[in-house]
């Protein structure tokens, strides 16, 4: 069952450098949320080199995977190589999980993954999505991902089952996250990772298969922060904005104190790639059923350490930014949360929709559900979800 709130728009009228590689294989809001492998704690502190403090900690093995592939998850992660090592070792046992994004998934979807140097110079880890050659072409989604995660894991499921409707879907994972270049986990400055994820999407909008589609942006979690991010700096580049639990507002009821703030900030000038933020296992708050929370641990290039001080200041100084100017969010809205959800509060979805300006905008709460929508519910909410993704795609392509 899901709360729709919806306005029409008659009742709102008041209110570098360059380069290609394909490759051919509750109510409170917590800072932003990846299920983190379990993990055995070793000295709390330790001085790398260059008196780096880093706060490191060992995985515990993968039940059920034989020795080898243990190994290969155990190793660290910090650099892309090593996560693109891993996730390839891992490609296949992934694909048969049981779970029905990928028992489910669609047959004949046309997948590419390739990476491209953008104008930092970093290597991007870029994938798409496209229906079978005989299905045509309604529009592009653009996706944002959560904090720690990528778009190789239950996003591939996702993006199938849209793509089967008649989309392309574009992805990629940040600078530090997946399979892009990047400290593993770190942020060094949010503005900047936006820019990031406005250049190469804006290199998928160029794309000749997409000339004259709607375009559409779909953000969850964190990625609900960047598409934010995104709209606010450049609000006529989308047709159409989908949030699903977005983190776009902290609670000021778990908002550190301002000496605490005060400290960290000090922290993140000194020894920003620390990781000495609390680590808390989210699983059973994000992941409503016990089957589905324990093929989180396959999500094997996900960031389920402490959090990195400079990151956790910069998430902080987005949600700010975003909380400052939330009227000024224009496009056609869809906002989808679960009711129950205590990782990002859906109280937060509410006081956006409430807020922004837009004058087609929608709010879906479903009830009982907790943050992950999309992955973690039972299989009939999934599709209930994402079926109420591509309805509302679908009606605003028939509208542009």
């Amino acid at each position: 069952m899901a709360l729709e709130l919806r306005f029409p728009s008659s009742e709102l009228s008041l209110f570098s450098r360059r380069c290609f590689a394909p490759i051919n294989h509750r109510q409170n809001v917590r800072l932003p949320f990846t299920c983190p492998r379990k993990t055995t704690p070793e000295s709390p502190m330790s001085w790398g080199s260059g008196h780096r403090l880093v706060v490191t900690a060992k995985k515990s093995p993968i039940d059920g995977v034989p020795a080898e592939l243990n190994k290969i998850a155990s190793q660290k992660l910090d650099s892309a190589p090593a996560r693109r090592r891993v996730r390839s070792a891992f490609m296949e046992l992934q694909q048969q999980l049981d779970h029905c994004l990928f028992k489910m998934a669609p047959a004949g979807i046309r997948t590419e993954e390739w990476y491209e140097c953008n104008s930092r110079g970093l290597n991007i880890f870029c994938k798409r999505w496209f229906p079978e050659s005989d299905v045509g072409i309604k529009g592009a989604v653009c996706f944002c991902h959560g904090y720690g995660d990528t778009c190789t894991f239950f996003f591939d499921g996702i993006a199938r089952h849209i793509a089967a409707s008649g989309y392309a879907v574009y992805a990629m994972d940040y600078p530090g996250f997946g399979l892009s270049e990047g400290l593993h986990g770190y942020i060094p400055s949010f503005d900047e990772l936006v820019d990031d994820v406005i250049e190469q999407y804006k290199k998928f909008k160029g794309r000749p298969e997409l000339n004259g589609l709607p375009h559409f942006i779909l953000g969850q979690s964190m990625g609900g922060a960047v598409t934010l991010k995104i709209h606010l700096k450049e609000p006529k580049l989308w047709d159409g904005v989908v949030l699903v639990a977005p983190m776009c507002k902290i609670a000021d009821d778990v908002k550190p104190p301002e000496p605490v703030l005060k400290l960290l900030k000090l922290m993140s000038h000194v020894v920003p790639k620390a990781k000495l933020l609390p680590n808390v296992d989210l699983g059973e708050l994000a992941i409503r059923e016990t089957n589905k929370r324990k093929l989180a641990v396959y999500n094997v290039t996900s960031y389920g350490d402490r959090m990195r001080v400079k990151t956790a200041m910069e998430l902080l100084k987005a949600t700010d930014d975003i909380e400052k100017q939330v009227e000024k969010v224009s496009s056609p809205l869809l906002v989808l949360h679960g009711a129950a959800d205590k990782v990002t509060d859906p109280k937060i979805s509410r006081f956006l929709y409430e807020k922004a300006s837009s004058k087609d905008k929608t709010l879906k709460l479903y009830e009982e559900g907790f943050h992950c929508i999309l992955e973690g519910e039972p299989d009939e909410r999934i599709f209930t979800v994402l079926n109420d993704i591509i309805s509302w795609l679908d009606s605003r392509c028939s509208s542009t």
